[in-house]
């Protein structure tokens, strides 16, 4: 059982009851016998600063950090990584020592995710599409640059791909969705990174007629674990990852960093977050 002495780490957002984060590093707190504690706390974004200011006095180890929270909370940090900067949105907090230190580990979970369920899915390179433009896409575009893909950026509005091609560089280019058919027969992978098609959410309407033979179908959202993307890609004969691996393998670097221990992703993990989603 977590003593006052124990660390602590916690998810902050607003509102946050939703977060399944908790679940996520509680097992991993059981399963590797740590005596730490990890919870939801919602914070409102004008009490963020305060919050911040205090983490070190609190004594604890450091936070996940969830909407609205993401790009407001990077100038109050003593230092961000590069792909914090990068990505221009930090969803982990760590102390080193007295500083305040910031990472988005979302392209790590992102990669981690496709090496997993879809081993080989980056040999040789090649051309990515992806579905969106807000913070999502940002660590996607990171993440797929990384291992040598040319990117195509397709969302509805033009002006917020049009700006996150400019940062990222001429690997990337964009697409309106009217476009988007003539795109996919080139495409190795599709992603999509948008809410489209979550539960609650519109549905994402797509053709995947088009696609390339053998391209992999990568959906982020989790709620459906298969969304009708993910289905209608299967139906077509292609490989497909859901985005329930990118949750928890973005969790592993936040874990190690606050409890001392790298944690294995496993099936058991898995099967627990399944279970909870259906629920």
């Amino acid at each position: 059982m977590p003593s006052p002495h124990s660390p602590r780490a916690a998810v902050i957002g607003h509102p946050i009851a939703h977060s399944r984060s908790p679940l996520l590093h509680r097992y991993w707190l059981r399963l590797y016998a740590i005596a730490g504690d990890y919870e939801r706390i919602d914070v409102a974004p004008e009490a963020l600063r305060d919050f911040i200011s205090a983490m070190a006095g609190r004594g604890d180890a450091g936070c996940n950090v969830t909407v609205p929270h993401k790009q407001a909370v990077m100038p109050l940090l003593d230092g961000v990584t590069e792909a914090a900067r990068a990505i221009g949105a930090v969803n982990t907090i760590w102390r080193e020592k007295d500083r305040l230190r910031g990472d988005n580990t979302d392209a790590y979970g992102f990669l981690a995710n496709l090496d997993d369920k879809a081993p080989g899915w980056d040999s040789g390179g090649g051309r990515a599409v992806i579905l969106g433009a807000g913070g999502a896409a940002r660590a996607a575009v990171f993440a797929l640059l990384s291992r040598g893909f040319e990117l195509t950026l397709v969302n509805r509005t033009r002006v917020r791909a049009d700006e996150l091609a400019r940062v990222f560089g001429a690997a990337v280019s964009v697409a309106t969705p009217d476009d988007l058919a003539g795109h996919l027969p080139a495409c190795n992978l599709l992603v999509n990174t948008t809410a489209l098609g979550m539960s609650g959410k519109p549905p994402l309407v797509i053709d995947l007629a088009s696609l390339r033979q053998g391209a992999i179908v990568h959906d982020i959202v989790y709620v459906p674990l298969e969304t009708d993307l993910l289905r209608q890609a299967r139906t077509l004969g292609h490989r497909t990852v859901d985005g329930l691996g990118m949750l928890i393998h973005q969790a592993v670097p936040g874990f190690e960093r606050w409890f001392g221990v790298r944690p294995l992703p496993d099936a058991a993990l898995r099967q627990l977050l399944e279970d909870d989603i259906r629920a």
